[in-house]
């Protein structure tokens, strides 16, 4: 039993040494694999030729009630809604592709969490989403982004991990004295 005990306490030690560089680094490979492509298909359809021209399906997405309204006619768009419209694209570009990098990953993440959360609530209020519950044994919206979120706490707490520009910027750059 003891020898049992000692190769479980050796396993758990080398998984401790180790974690530090596999769960980020294995958090921003799912954060690739499941949603990169997903944002930047979503920030896609935002966009009219440029990320300066919205497209009708940003208006219908972000704004559907006021978009509705005027008959999805982009030109009808305020101001305000045209710099929400043009900074959730640029978030749906910018934050996953600093994810994938892991440049200013701890940032970008938690910006990734908010943006997911006001997506949510844009799905719940705006496009009638139901939000569904935790714990009630049916995978819905808030099961959904619960999992995204944590995904992306991960990468809040522990960094980039080793492999990434997070940890080669650390590498390089000089020490504030103490």
């Amino acid at each position: 039993m003891s020898a049992l005990l000692t190769r479980y306490t050796d396993l758990i030690h080398t998984l401790n040494t180790r974690a530090d560089f596999f769960v980020p680094t294995l958090a921003r490979l799912v954060f690739a694999a499941v949603l990169l492509v997903y944002y930047w298909n979503a920030a896609g359809t935002k966009i009219d030729g440029s990320i300066f021209s919205p497209s009708s399906g940003a208006f219908a997405q972000i704004f559907p009630a006021a978009a509705e309204a005027v008959l999805y006619d982009v030109t009808q768009l305020n101001l305000f809604q045209r710099l929400v419209i043009f900074g959730g694209t640029l978030a749906e570009y910018v934050l996953p592709f600093l994810i994938l990098v892991g440049l200013f990953t701890r940032l970008a993440a938690l910006g990734t969490i908010v943006f997911i959360w006001i997506q949510t609530l844009v799905d719940v209020t705006g496009h009638s989403v139901p939000f569904g519950a935790l714990f009630d044994n049916n995978i819905g919206l808030v099961d959904q982004r619960v999992m995204w979120s944590f995904l992306l706490l991960v990468l809040v707490f522990k960094g980039a991990g080793a492999l990434s520009l997070d940890a080669i910027a650390a590498r390089v750059a000089p020490r504030a004295a103490a």
